[in-house]
């Protein structure tokens, strides 16, 4: 969708379609306001119809089964084939199911669409406990949604302390306690055996009510189409730093997209703000202008009335120094490997967190250290 508007700003005038099983949504706020009832279906949809055909988009709503790079076609299920001559592939990812007796059931529920959260939401009519396997952004965000709803709120997870892995042991125990404020049961260290028709058995032996389960353990990226039509794949669609596949024609971006990081070794991300950043580079690299993708990665996470912001690369560091305090909700958390300042987290530390992106895409280091000094 990023990529589409941004070929129109561009000054790019030919056709562009725009194609897939879902209409372009607001996919982060699916887990957060829209979950929790505080947002409408209104405000769901990206852009409305009406600004796609004033666009000149061609907005598709349909499967794609194949992509022939031969002859330069998209197939979809129906048979109707379309052509191009650049295509950009943003297939996104597709929620990692629980292989445990009782994971069909009915009452278990992935998120990942509009569909999804709809059918969680209908399944809350007269519930009264859920569990949420997993306590990653996704399940605990949902775990969020679903208190303000009032429905009891068990997580269950194996780390000792979640997100610490991704995040560190301040914030991470920070955001166990704010749940737990707001009634949260968690059983951490432990996983789910089964899911029966009104409980879920923990490895424990422990049985926890639930009316319905959403699981939460991560996800995989759609790299099928890709595998299919011969492009380089290694646990995403590999492409070069202007975000081209193996083939001259096609691009990739978003959660499927492996591309060179800051050490030029390959990185997957997996967030909303980077997607819609790729996609705009692709776009105007599609259009010739040979653009880097060089931009720090950034996410957000509401916790309640909580944000939590992360701007840099997170998925690889050793070392982070806390700056505030958590609890007080006004911190500044740098994580570093070898001393290189990799990412920053904030808690209403807006302008620092911009700050902190600029110099993250500069290298400025010595500001970044500067930043963690602070108070």
């Amino acid at each position: 969708a990023a990529a589409a508007e941004a070929l129109r700003r561009h000054g790019y005038e030919g056709p562009v379609a725009l194609v897939g099983k879902e209409k372009p949504v607001d996919r982060p706020n699916l887990s957060k306001d829209y979950l929790a009832g505080t947002a409408q279906e209104d405000w769901i949809p990206l852009r409305s119809e009406e600004f796609y055909k004033e666009a000149g988009i061609d907005l598709i709503e349909a499967e794609v089964s194949r992509v022939d790079t031969a002859e330069q076609v998209v197939q979809l299920e129906s048979g109707e084939t379309i052509p191009y001559d650049a295509l950009l592939l943003a297939t996104g990812a597709e929620p990692r199911h629980i292989p445990i007796p009782g994971a069909d059931l009915p009452h278990v529920f992935y998120l990942r669409t509009l569909a999804d959260t709809k059918d969680i939401i209908s399944a809350l009519d007269g519930a009264q406990r859920a569990v949420i396997v997993g306590a990653g952004f996704i399940g605990l965000e949902v775990a969020a949604s679903l208190r303000q709803r009032d429905v009891g709120v068990t997580v269950v997870a194996p780390e000792e302390v979640p997100l610490a892995a991704l995040i560190g042991d301040a914030l991470g125990r920070f955001v166990q306690d704010l749940h737990e404020e707001h009634g949260v049961d968690f059983r951490l260290g432990r996983g789910v055996n089964e899911i029966g028709q009104k409980a879920v058995t923990l490895d424990d032996g422990a049985v926890i009510p639930a009316d319905l389960v959403v699981v939460g353990i991560g996800v995989v990226p759609r790299t099928g189409l890709a595998d299919e039509a011969g492009l380089d794949t290694d646990k995403g669609v590999i492409v070069n730093e202007h975000l081209r596949t193996s083939d001259p024609n096609i691009w990739a971006a978003g959660d499927i997209a492996r591309y060179p990081g800051p050490d030029s070794e390959p990185v997957r991300i997996e967030h909303w703000v980077l997607a819609e950043r790729q996609g705009q580079t692709a776009a105007r690299n599609m259009l010739g202008h040979d653009v880097a993708f060089k931009d720090p990665p950034f996410f957000w996470s509401q916790h309640y009335d909580i944000p939590i912001n992360v701007t840099g690369h997170l998925g690889d560091w050793d070392d982070d120094v806390v700056v505030g305090n958590p609890s007080e909700h006004d911190v500044i958390v740098g994580y570093s490997k070898g001393g290189v300042i990799k990412a920053i987290a904030t808690i209403y530390r807006d302008r620092e967190n911009l700050q902190a992106e600029r110099a993250l895409a500069e290298g400025d280091q010595e500001w970044l250290r500067n930043l963690l000094v602070l108070d």
